[in-house]
C-alpha cells in the first residue's frame, strides 16, 4: 500500500483549522459539558439543590467513611463503610429536606409553621433500594412546641417506606392504622431525646405522593403533638446500619400551603416591607435589614428569603440566623425576636465580602410572601 506523506507544515495547518472549528462551534451554541454531581464525604457536609432543598450527609453514628453523590434532584450513597449493631441506633441519616435542621434552613422555606395555620403540605418521594445491606428508607416529620430551628424537636414522625435486615423502629408496635389511603403498622416510643411515632409499610414503596399533614394529624390525635405546635422540617433519606452503597433518593418535593385556620400563623398571607441599608468599602460591606409586618396578623417563626448577588459571601451576622453564606439565603429570627406583631418590625444585620461591582439583592420574601422594598 502506498504511504501518504504530508507536505511540511500540513499538520500545523490542520491543527489550527481544528482549533478554529472548535471555537466556532462554541460561538454557535454547541452543547455545554454536563454538570458534574457534587460528592460529599464530610461528616455533616451539606449542599442545596433546586434552590430550595438541603441535602446532607449527616453521618453521626460512626467514624467510618460515608460519601454521597448529590444530583440536581436527589442523592445516591456512593460509599458506606463500617457497620453498627442492628439492635441500636443507625450509623447515619443521609437525607434531603425542606425546613430547618440544626440551624441550617433550606432556602426560602416557610418552616417552622404553626400546625393550625397549615392547610396542606404536599410531598413526593422516589427511592432506589439495594440488597446486601441493613437499612430503612425513612421520611421524617419533625414537630415542636416552639418554632425552633436548632437541636432536637419534641416529636419525630417516621414513615418507613422500606426496611431491609433485622432493623425495627424505636419503641414497640401499638397497632395498625390507615393513613393517606395506605395501611401501616404503627410503632411508638422514645429514643431518650424525643418521642418517635413510626408508620411502617407492610411492603416496600418505591415512590409516593402524599400530604404530610395526614401523618401530623395522627400524632395530634395520639397526644404526641398539639395544633399550636410547629412543623419544623420534613426530610427523606435512609438510615443504614450495615453497608448501604447504592441507596438513592431519585427525587424529592415538599411544599407547605398556609391558611389552615386561626390560632396564629406563620404569616404566609401577610404583607411585608423590607429596608436594606448598606455600608460598602473595597471588598467588604455590612447590611442592616429591617422587616416590617404590614399585615393584620402576627408573623410567627419569620423567615426572610433573598438571593445575594454573585461574588458576595456572608462572614458574620447578628440578631438572626442566616444560611447558607452565599447564593439563595434565608434569615430567621432568634428566640427573642421570632415573631413580628402586626405593624411591628424586626431588625438584623450581617457583614460580608464581595468581588467585582457591589449590588443589593433584587427581591425579598417573608415566609413565602413577596415583600415590597423601602
Amino acid at each position: 500500500m502506498q504511504s501518504v506523506q504530508h507536505k511540511p507544515g500540513t499538520r500545523a495547518l490542520w491543527g489550527a483549522l481544528l482549533t478554529t472549528l472548535v471555537a466556532l462551534a462554541a460561538l454557535l451554541g454547541a452543547a455545554p459539558a454536563s454538570h458534574a454531581d457534587t460528592t460529599i464525604c464530610e461528616e455533616f457536609g451539606s449542599t442545596t439543590i433546586q434552590g430550595r432543598y438541603v441535602v446532607q450527609n449527616n453521618r453521626w453514628g460512626t467514624s467510618a467513611t460515608q460519601c454521597i453523590s448529590v444530583t440536581d434532584s436527589g442523592f445516591r450513597i456512593t460509599q458506606a463503610d463500617g457497620s453498627v449493631p442492628t439492635n441500636g441506633a443507625p450509623k447515619s441519616y443521609p437525607s434531603v429536606y425542606n425546613g430547618c435542621h440544626y440551624t441550617n434552613c433550606s432556602p426560602g422555606t416557610n418552616l417552622p409553621a404553626r400546625l393550625s395555620s397549615i392547610a396542606s403540605a404536599p410531598s413526593g418521594i422516589s427511592y432506589s433500594y439495594v440488597s446486601g445491606a441493613a437499612y430503612d428508607a425513612a421520611y421524617d416529620i419533625w414537630l415542636d412546641p416552639t418554632p425552633r430551628t436548632d437541636g432536637v424537636n419534641r416529636t419525630e414522625i417516621m414513615i418507613w417506606f422500606n426496611r431491609v435486615g433485622s432493623v425495627q423502629p424505636v419503641g414497640s408496635p401499638v397497632g395498625s392504622a390507615t393513613v393517606a389511603g395506605r395501611q401501616w403498622q404503627v410503632w411508638s416510643g422514645n429514643n431518650g431525646s424525643n418521642d418517635v411515632l413510626s408508620f411502617v409499610a407492610p411492603s416496600a414503596i418505591d415512590s409516593w405522593n402524599f400530604d404530610v399533614m395526614d401523618f401530623v394529624r395522627q400524632a395530634v390525635s395520639r397526644g404526641l403533638a398539639q395544633d399550636n405546635w410547629y412543623l419544623t422540617s420534613v426530610q427523606a433519606g435512609f438510615e443504614p446500619w450495615q453497608n448501604g452503597a447504592g441507596l438513592a433518593v431519585n427525587s424529592f418535593s415538599s411544599s407547605v400551603n398556609l391558611g389552615g385556620g386561626s390560632g396564629g400563623g406563620t404569616g404566609g398571607s401577610s404583607a411585608c416591607k423590607v429596608a436594606y441599608g448598606t455600608n460598602v468599602w473595597q471588598g467588604g460591606y455590612t447590611a442592616d435589614v429591617t422587616v416590617t409586618n404590614t399585615g393584620s396578623s402576627p408573623v410567627d417563626a419569620w423567615k426572610l428569603a433573598f438571593t445575594l448577588p454573585s461574588g458576595q459571601k456572608i462572614t458574620s451576622a447578628w440578631s438572626a440566623q442566616i444560611s447558607p453564606s452565599s447564593g439563595a439565603v434565608t434569615a430567621g429570627g432568634m428566640a427573642y425576636n421570632a415573631s413580628i406583631a402586626p405593624g411591628g418590625q424586626v431588625s438584623f444585620g450581617f457583614q460580608g465580602t464581595y468581588d467585582g461591582a457591589f449590588a443589593k439583592p433584587a427581591a425579598f420574601s417573608l415566609n413565602g410572601t413577596s415583600c415590597t422594598t423601602a
